[in-house]
């Protein structure tokens, strides 16, 4: 074999190589975003009210927090893609969210209240949530294990745990703009509890999925 065609061999191998995780990754979300719009809107829709409720700080919040899970797992995810990563450093991102929202429970709490507490954290759309946040998810979690396979996590049920925070994150953002139970107390309940339900899902299914 001379020079040239040893270069056009390597040349013509180099450009089959598997694309970045992180560039799948965001393919895959983005192809799945528009379904689970699509069941938002179909189902849902955006509240009536929202560009009053847009001055409420604790409305704006269910935002910051729902993004700050969707970005903090995505980045963790991209890491557990390795096959030599694990959580170690890594955690504290996971704790933001939960932050942000301690924070916000912190604060209404200093803040005179008009309804009791116990009515705050249950709120009156419980159950829609508790099933819009899993399904509105799950496009994106079917995604989000598609960009994952990609890459080679060693840990593959917590990669698809990881996975299940982050379609999770993105689906609660959605789902956010529709609740009309603004109290920090609501979503650390109930938004915790669909996210949990998401993550479990994603756990079972990354340790098949993403098992190499």
């Amino acid at each position: 074999m001379d020079t040239d065609q040893l270069i056009r061999t390597l040349a013509a191998d180099n450009a089959h190589r598997e694309k970045p995780v992180g560039f799948v990754l965001a393919l895959a979300l983005l192809a799945a975003a528009p379904v689970s719009l699509l069941m938002f809107f179909a189902v849902l829709g955006v509240r009536p009210d929202v560009m009053t409720a847009m001055h409420n700080p604790f409305f704006d919040l269910k935002f910051a927090v729902t993004l700050a899970l969707a970005i903090s797992a995505i980045m963790v995810s991209l890491h557990l893609s390795r096959p030599e990563a694990s959580l170690r450093g890594w955690a504290f991102l996971l704790a933001l969210p939960v932050g942000l929202l301690a924070a916000g429970i912190a604060g209404e709490m200093m803040l005179p209240q008009r309804l009791p507490m116990m009515t705050r954290l249950v709120g009156s759309n419980s159950k829609i949530c508790m099933t819009s946040i899993p399904l509105l998810s799950l496009p994106l979690l079917v995604a989000a294990l598609i960009g994952l396979r990609h890459g080679a996590p060693a840990r593959p049920a917590m990669a698809g745990a990881v996975a299940g925070l982050l379609s999770a994150g993105l689906a609660a953002t959605l789902y956010a703009s529709h609740c009309t139970d603004d109290s920090p107390l609501f979503v650390a309940t109930w938004y915790t509890i669909a996210t949990a339900l998401v993550t479990a899902f994603g756990a079972l299914a990354g340790s098949k999925v993403l098992r190499f």
